[in-house]
């Protein structure tokens, strides 16, 4: 089954938690604190793999998650970092974030390995709260959790050439001929429900990719029928072939087709509507009568487009399309074929500049990251460590804060999950 569409959660690991603890050893009457620190979270990381060509191992593992990082310890040992997390995925693949729809990370190129989630910071360990006056801390700090986050992942494929154009008019027949591909071919509709690549070698041993994309039908860039599905895997090509059947025989109107196929180009992006097309007409060697043909050449010919006739079954002009092609490609740019969007990589916030104090009555509440961490590092049976939460809640502009509120003394302050009897 071909898979290019799927959102996941991803979590990078929790920083782990530094040790509060003392030197303990014979003949040393009084040892320092010597706790050492968590390890940082593990990050998570996406990396190309050139064996994989769907998303499909994603549509039942749908969370994947960093290692966290140990404890730190006595004797200034400090904790294992968690162990990174990288997800392999195919080339082609871009991901988003699922809330902003922005882009994250465009994985284009072969072995490409890119950092979109940074792991939690490991706390301190006591040793780095000694101070001259606070000879014997008895609190160190909890290590930040992790970032978790709702991620899409969209494949779109890497090809030179995309073959464009209405169900049934023969695309599959081309690919199968030219390269070695063995797309399903039948005389009905929507043979083709999934892309197809392959590969075209030419005479002076050049090769390019040329990407069968399924039957594009009026409507596809609003979503009808697999419209989004299939217009996403034509964003990566040079060069689009656009093939109309000029057969007559199923009633079509091939410069209809050509208008209709275009206009929904255009709706879906407007960089792609421009981007170099090629009008092949097929089904030569059926042609009922040549009025429909005479009328797109007339067409191509308005609109400064090279015009190629072929017929897939006969071979009649397929070599000579397949030439120019391979020279064409020669001159056209390998540019950035997608929109260039300034790349994310989802970092921690400063946690010591995050929290909130509000007034209820006469309850006081101050939340946020800050006052989670601040409290990760307090012993409140501590009187020293009661000091230094003191000592932070002044550094950090709290105490103005609730004072600014209306706080008085023996009011009820909530800080964190802490309930607290506010004292001048």
């Amino acid at each position: 089954m071909f898979t290019d569409y799927t959102k996941i959660i991803i979590k990078s690991g929790d920083g782990g938690n530094g040790a509060a603890t003392f030197r303990r050893e014979k003949y040393v009457a009084a040892g320092g604190p010597d706790g050492g620190d968590g390890g940082k979270g593990g990050d998570i990381y996406f990396q190309v793999d050139k064996d994989k060509n769907t998303l499909i191992d994603f549509r039942y593992n749908k969370k994947f998650k960093a290692k966290n990082g140990e404890n730190g310890s006595g004797s200034n040992c400090n904790g294992k970092y968690g162990e990174d997390l990288y997800i392999k995925v195919p080339i082609g693949t871009i991901i988003r974030d699922a809330q902003t729809n922005k882009v994250i990370a465009d994985l284009s190129k072969p072995n490409q390995i890119e950092l979109v989630l940074k792991g939690g910071r490991g706390g301190r360990g006591n040793s780095h709260f000694k101070t001259s006056t606070r000879q014997a801390p008895r609190f160190s700090e909890d290590g930040d959790k992790g970032e978790e986050k709702e991620v899409i992942l969209e494949l779109k494929l890497l090809a030179d050439v995309g073959l464009l154009g209405f169900p049934n008019v023969g695309k599959s027949t081309f690919l199968s001929k030219v390269t070695d591909a063995r797309p399903k071919i039948a005389n009905y509709h929507f043979t083709t429900l999934e892309p197809n690549l392959g590969v075209v070698k030419t005479k002076d041993g050049d090769g390019f990719v040329i990407a069968d994309i399924p039957g594009i039908i009026e409507g596809a860039s609003e979503g009808v029928g697999l419209g989004i599905q299939f217009l996403r895997h034509v964003e990566r090509t040079r060069l689009l072939l656009h093939f109309i059947d000029v057969s007559g025989q199923e009633g079509r109107n091939p410069v209809q087709d050509y208008k209709t196929i275009n206009d929904e180009l255009k709706k879906y992006s407007e960089k792609l509507s421009t981007r170099k097309q090629i009008i092949v007409a097929t089904k030569i060697d059926s042609m009922q009568d040549d009025t429909k043909y005479k009328e797109l050449e007339e067409l191509a010919k308005k609109e400064n487009l090279e015009f190629y006739k072929i017929s897939s079954v006969t071979g009649e002009g397929v070599q000579e399309l397949i030439d120019h092609v391979s020279q064409l490609l020669k001159m056209l740019p390998k540019e950035e074929l997608i929109e260039a969007e300034e790349k994310m990589v989802y970092t921690l916030p400063d946690k010591d500049k995050e929290w909130e104090a509000k007034r209820q009555g006469n309850v006081f509440y101050v939340t946020g990251r800050a006052v989670d961490r601040l409290m990760g590092r307090i012993n409140i049976e501590d009187n020293e460590s009661m000091y230094y939460f003191h000592k932070c809640l002044k550094n950090m502009g709290i105490d103005d804060k609730l004072k600014e509120l209306g706080i008085c003394d023996g009011d009820t302050v909530y800080i964190s999950d802490w309930e607290l009897e506010w004292e001048e």
